[in-house]
C-alpha cells in the first residue's frame, strides 16, 4: 500500500496509473507545507507505516522543516526504515519485497 503527500500521490498515479489492480494506494495525505509530513508521522507513531521514503532537496532549507525532522525522529523511535536517497529507497523496497515474498511463500 501506498501512502503520501498530495504531491507525492498524484505524482506516483501519473506514472503507474490509478487502475492498476497490482498497486494498492492509500491514504493522501495533504501537501507537506500544509502539515502532510505530520499526518504521515502521525500514522508511523500508530503503526500503520512499514517504511517512510522521503526525498528533498538536502541543500534546501524547507517551510516546514520542523515537521520533517519530526517525520524522521519518530521513524528513528518507532524503528521503521527512512530512505532520503533513491538507492536507500530500492534497498528498503528490495527488503519489503522479500519479506513478502517470505510471507505469502512460506
Amino acid at each position: 500500500r501506498i501512502t503520501g503527500t498530495q504531491t507525492t500521490m498524484k505524482m506516483c498515479k501519473s506514472m503507474w496509473g490509478e487502475d492498476d489492480p497490482s498497486i494498492n494506494y492509500g491514504l493522501t495525505c495533504t501537501s507537506g507545507p500544509l502539515g502532510g509530513d505530520a499526518q504521515i508521522a502521525a500514522l508511523v507513531a500508530t503503526g500503520q507505516i512499514d517504511a517512510v521514503i522521503f526525498f528533498r532537496d538536502p541543500l534546501d532549507k524547507h517551510p516546514h522543516e520542523p515537521d520533517v525532522q519530526m517525520l524522521m525522529r519518530l521513524c528513528d523511535v518507532h524503528n521503521v526504515p527512512l530512505a532520503t536517497n533513491p538507492r536507500t529507497a530500492a534497498l528498503i523496497l528490495r527488503g519489503l519485497a522479500m519479506e513478502e515474498e517470505e510471507v505469502v511463500g512460506g
